[in-house]
């Protein structure tokens, strides 16, 4: 019937599969680094695990190069502004939940924006348009 041919090219895809999902955890473990987690999958799943796909393996590899980028924003002089922004909008949040009266809330957070040349009360410039 010729069936035989097409289980042998299945049993040996399979194979061939397992040995790719033992191959990339492998890689995964000895390559993540030591301040970082693997992705849920990684972590939940055993070494011979038929559940690790082609995606989870490219969603770790974006998590890691996500997490590089951010780390070289933040050594440029831009990366240092962007910090001191998610600093000063952390206090500000936390000004927020800590106040008691309008008035209190008002002076806080005039104290906050001072920090990078603003006033709380007072307006903004709009943003100038850019055509191209």
């Amino acid at each position: 019937m010729g069936a035989d041919k097409i289980i042998a090219k299945f049993r040996q895809a399979e194979k061939m599969l397992e040995d790719a999902r033992a191959t990339a955890l492998t890689f995964f473990e000895k390559k993540k680094p030591k301040d970082q987690e693997l992705n849920y999958n990684f972590r939940n799943s055993n070494r011979y695990s038929d559940e690790i796909t082609l995606k989870d393996c490219e969603e770790q590899l974006r998590d890691w190069a996500s997490t590089l980028a951010e780390r070289e924003i933040e050594r440029r002089p831009e990366g240092a502004k962007l910090k001191q922004l998610k600093d000063l909008k952390t206090k500000a949040l936390d000004v927020v939940m800590e106040s008691g009266t309008p008035d209190s809330l008002a002076i806080a957070l005039d104290q906050v924006s001072k920090k990078i040349g603003l006033r709380w009360n007072q307006d903004l410039q709009a943003l100038p348009n850019f055509k191209n």
